[in-house]
């Protein structure tokens, strides 16, 4: 990683070939086999079954915000050639103040045409959530990103304010991703292929809540985000900008033309793994393999 994200510093995972092309596997680290089952479903539908077929060729993109101090930031932003930044809030050992004062930067650095919008990754409480929201709302926020961690929660904070809630980890980590409608606890969904099972689960989940959609990365090569991008470019409507920017957090790639933004978009394609590229960051596969193969049992146990 370029700069620490989520308090992650690399990013390790397992590359599949299968008939239709190669497919990625990477679960966090602390995702325990039958969370990562979904993660080996959208791997083999990668490598063996394929995509829908696309509805669009381009896929407009958000540059994404570390949480970094307001120089830096407002570089990110404006190097990210996007219409729409996503900044991070709510890191574990730092100040509001800290967040305000990134929040202000990009958007100094966007201009009053770029949009700005904020992911505390359940960071808050509900009454920490409803003080920031007022502290940032001058900064015209497009939407806040899972400012707490439950369902309840969630709606609460919908309820008392009127920047509207996006719900990531309360969908990807979900036994139930449906259940937000049922909640009431969010007007938009972040949806992100490996932790739903790939992009066929990811379209169902998108129908049945029936809410607006942004397809976000789970911070992958451009194998991985080549998924995102296919469920991104099958989605009959797409209003927001996507999450799929992220390969600019990373120093590497397996692929030797990454999927990387152009004119604040990605285009619609499946990059090829480059055999040189794959061996720069070759690590030893066995524990890899492993935690594909138990995956792959905790699927098949359903």
């Amino acid at each position: 990683m370029r700069t620490r994200f989520r308090g992650v510093t690399s990013r390790e995972g397992f590359l599949v070939r299968g008939a239709s092309g190669w497919g990625e596997f990477s679960p966090f680290p602390e995702y325990g086999p039958r969370e990562c089952a979904r993660w080996w479903a959208a791997c083999y539908e990668a490598a063996e079954i394929g995509w829908p077929p696309p509805v669009r060729d381009r896929v407009p993109v958000n540059v994404t915000v570390p949480a970094v101090g307001p120089d830096e930031a407002a570089r990110i932003a404006a190097e990210g050639e996007c219409g729409t930044a996503k900044v991070k809030v709510a890191e574990k050992g730092q100040e509001p103040t800290e967040d305000i004062a990134r929040v202000a930067a990009v958007r100094a650095a966007m201009g009053s045409g770029g949009r700005v919008r904020i992911d505390a990754n359940g960071g808050w409480d509900v009454d920490t959530a409803l003080r920031m929201l007022r502290a940032l709302r001058r900064f015209d926020v497009e939407y806040v990103e899972q400012p707490c961690a439950s369902l309840e929660e969630l709606a609460q904070v919908r309820r008392r304010q009127d920047v509207p809630v996006a719900a990531d980890e309360s969908i990807r980590r979900a036994k139930d991703p449906m259940a937000v409608r049922a909640a009431e606890a969010a007007d938009i969904v972040v949806l992100k292929v490996q932790p739903l099972g790939g992009v066929r689960a990811a379209l169902e989940v998108a129908h049945a809540c029936g809410l607006p959609v942004v397809v976000s990365s789970a911070v992958e090569t451009s194998v991985g985000l080549a998924a995102g991008v296919a469920l991104a470019a099958a989605l009959p409507e797409l209003p927001y900008a996507c999450g799929l920017a992220t390969m600019g957090l990373l120093t590497a790639d397996v692929c030797a033309e990454p999927l990387v933004a152009v004119d604040g978009a990605l285009a619609v394609r499946r990059p090829a793994v480059d055999p040189e590229h794959l061996a720069r960051v070759e690590i030893d596969a066995a524990g890899w393999r492993e935690r594909a193969l138990a995956a792959q049992h905790a699927w098949d146990l359903g």
